[in-house]
């Protein structure tokens, strides 16, 4: 029989596209005011993945990455995502959105993301949002699933998860040293 343990806490980690990258540091701004101070930031990440959001957003969208320094209960992913809804609203311009915000969630052995929309692969949490199972990490490195979204499986997001991966073991070791 399985015994019930409380997991590890979270690296949480969001990330937003835009085509005006000048929104970036008010939007870091208001996430820090959500969740404390940002660690790391990624590079800017082109968006050319999709056209999906041309017509809403425009079409020369970049990505930026970034995580937060305290970690996060796993069981807060459903309300960080529901933040990070209303902190689009926010930025909503009659024609559409400005941004789009990805949240989720890094732990040593994956990588979760937040989303409304349902699919195969997807678990429901709570209040209209799944888990989607987007990255395992195996023999050294996050490795894509076949649903993964393809800026996720790109070896610059890789590369910026892999940092913060790093950072995460570094933060657990440091808690369970004050323990």
């Amino acid at each position: 029989m399985s015994r019930p343990s409380r997991p590890k806490p979270a690296k949480l980690v969001v990330g937003a596209f835009m085509a005006d990258r000048r929104r970036f540091p008010r939007l870091a701004t208001d996430l820090e005011g959500l969740w404390g101070s940002i660690d790391i930031v990624s590079p800017w990440l082109p968006f050319d993945y999709t056209d999906y959001y041309h017509a809403e957003m425009g079409s020369s969208l970049y990505r930026r990455m970034v995580s937060f320094q305290a970690l996060v209960p796993q069981e807060q992913l459903v309300a960080v995502k529901l933040a990070t809804n209303r902190l689009e609203e926010s930025y909503r311009a009659p024609q559409g959105r400005r941004l789009n915000i990805d949240p989720g969630y890094l732990l040593l052995e994956r990588f979760v993301l937040a989303t409304g929309k349902n699919f195969a692969h997807r678990i429901y949490l709570a209040e209209g949002i799944y888990a989607d199972l987007t990255l395992i990490f195996q023999r050294g490195g996050f490795r894509a699933l076949p649903w993964t979204y393809p800026d996720y499986a790109d070896q610059r997001m890789l590369a910026f998860l892999d940092r913060v991966r790093a950072k995460y073991a570094a933060d657990l070791k440091a808690a369970a040293a004050t323990e």
